[in-house]
């Protein structure tokens, strides 16, 4: 009777422990985690260099140009958060399966989740971490660029530094993410 017409119309599952239904959840994260944590960084790296900036062009309004240097770094720091938040959202799988009657076959397994997590938040914790680095030393270095000139190659070098640190996030994050994790069992 009814129970049976219930029963014929719920989907069967196949999801194990190497493929958890929540694997998706992980993976999803990591790309979230990355934009977000670099976006932090690079929002706060624009707002500290740009009161520096600020504060500096009303006595030397001919520093403007020449001290944007620091908001354009930190923006940077966006972008590579930005990659990897890609570079991971494309390489979830959904579950294939699932119509009338088929059985949901998850293609996503729960080590490449774990290593789509882990990009996620190597790269947007570096990008936090340079992007504070960025701000502070570019609102100091333009105040200190206005009065002595011959800061500014220091304060590029600095800068340079600091940008670095997102960098060396960008890059251990696409080699956590290109991480195999092999294919869900049948």
């Amino acid at each position: 009777g009814r129970t049976e017409k219930m029963a014929s119309m719920l989907v069967s599952e196949s999801f194990g422990e190497a493929c958890p239904a929540s694997a998706p959840f992980f993976g999803y994260m990591g790309a979230a985690a990355a934009l977000i944590f670099a976006n932090l960084g690079a929002a706060y790296g624009t707002a500290k260099s740009g009161v520096g900036i600020c504060s500096m062009g009303v006595m030397h309004p001919g520093l403007i140009m020449k001290s944007i240097i620091p908001v354009v770094m930190a923006g940077v720091i966006g972008i590579y958060g930005f990659i990897i938040a890609v570079v991971v959202g494309t390489k979830i799988k959904e579950p294939t399966g699932g119509g009338a009657g088929s059985t949901v076959v998850p293609a996503y397994t729960l080590f490449a989740a774990f290593g789509h997590l882990g990009a996620g938040l190597t790269g947007g914790l570096s990008g936090l971490a340079a992007g504070m680095a960025i701000g502070i030393v570019g609102d100091a270095g333009v105040r200190a660029t206005a009065q002595q000139p011959k800061l500014f190659v220091g304060m590029i070098l600095i800068l340079i530094f600091a940008e670095a640190l997102g960098l060396y996030g960008l890059i251990v994050a696409l080699i956590m993410s290109s991480a195999g994790g092999g294919a869900c069992p049948e």
